[in-house]
């Protein structure tokens, strides 16, 4: 899938999103700007919607990239107005500080793959197997001639932060190696075994980008230039590439539940991406006030439109549909004053 690399300027851990508001004529805005904070996952989506949704509307969106971990802690301080998790949360998060006193819903707002990536060029059609990856991020396969590549020293990239992405992508090596359950476990951090640390998604695609030979886990919109994502072997044992039809076919399979969380770490089907998770936004049920309600309300329902959700297929993701898109709907109209 191509990507549209002007509208991924990301850098750093952090991505402030900071738009002025370019209402047609120049007003001013119509809404009060809105905060968030969380995932990296979606990072590449939620700039290019917040630059789209200010050009649209002349409604200003102020989004931070710094990880599931901490915007799952600053949505629960109350600290923004809206929270970013590639986890869903659990039943004491819903009940937690500012999620317990003001209520809380989790909104799917688009899916995605996480595929292997890697940067060597003396490989270029890479197929792994899911044992093969879990060996990998354990350091038992430590030369790239033990992959079927020329020989050379494979170094593993992995997230430094909590992150909703490692969750997924630990979740699904523990379906596919009993080691890797056992020695590892799943988590938004982990101890890894072997490996360098980058914070984001943003700072593990630096780490491959930049290392020849390196190999790491990030989310498909991040797969560009040197960085090439590896075919893996899916529950059915057939080779795919993360896409947005290897990604629906995964995230078709998912059941959610009442709180609209899910989860499958390795979903069944002849097409499916085996490490595929949805990303949600969290927002409270009040406490708002009644124009800032109507501010999280309205973009919230903006970005699940068509067309915000087919921009962000072209980055890379699976847009929300059918029954999910009717339900986050729905759950969007509980964020009351």
């Amino acid at each position: 899938m191509q990507l549209r690399r002007s509208t991924l300027a990301i850098t750093g851990g952090v991505v402030s999103l900071s738009l002025l508001a370019t209402a047609c004529g120049g007003g001013a805005t119509k809404l009060p700007t809105i905060n968030g904070a969380g995932a990296t996952f979606p990072a590449a989506a939620y700039q290019r919607w917040a630059q789209d949704y200010a050009a649209a509307t002349g409604n200003q969106v102020n989004y931070q990239s710094v990880g599931s971990g901490a915007g799952v802690r600053q949505f629960l301080a109350g600290s923004v107005d809206f929270g970013a998790t590639d986890e869903q949360l659990s039943a004491e998060d819903f009940q937690k500080e500012a999620a317990g006193k003001r209520g809380a819903v989790q909104i799917p707002m688009l899916g995605g793959t996480i595929p292997v990536a890697y940067n060597n060029p003396n490989c270029p059609d890479l197929k792994l197997t899911q044992a093969q990856v879990a060996d990998i991020f354990l350091g038992k396969i430590t030369d790239w001639q033990e992959l079927g590549c020329p020989a050379g020293k494979i170094t593993v990239a992995h997230r430094s932060d909590g992150s909703g992405t490692t969750f997924a992508f630990t979740n699904s090596l523990a379906c596919f190696s009993a080691e890797w359950k056992d020695k590892v476990g799943v988590g938004k951090a982990v101890d890894w075994p072997v490996g360098v640390g980058g914070k984001g998604n943003e700072g593990v695609a630096g780490v491959i980008q930049n290392t020849p030979g390196s190999i790491g886990y990030l989310n498909q919109a991040f797969v560009r230039g040197n960085i090439k994502a590896a075919a893996l072997q899916n529950k059915e044992g057939n080779f795919v590439m993360a896409d947005e039809k290897s990604g629906a076919a995964a995230l078709n399979g998912i059941t959610l539940d009442e709180r609209l969380g899910g989860e499958d770490c390795n979903p069944a089907g002849a097409d499916s991406f085996p490490i595929a998770a949805f990303t949600w936004i969290l927002a409270y049920q009040s406490g708002y006030g009644a124009e800032n309600a109507e501010a999280v309300r309205t973009f919230l329902k903006w970005a699940l439109q068509d067309g915000p959700q087919a921009t962000a297929a072209e980055l890379g993701y699976v847009p929300i549909k059918g029954d999910v898109l009717k339900r986050a709907l729905a759950e969007i109209e509980k964020i009351k004053e």
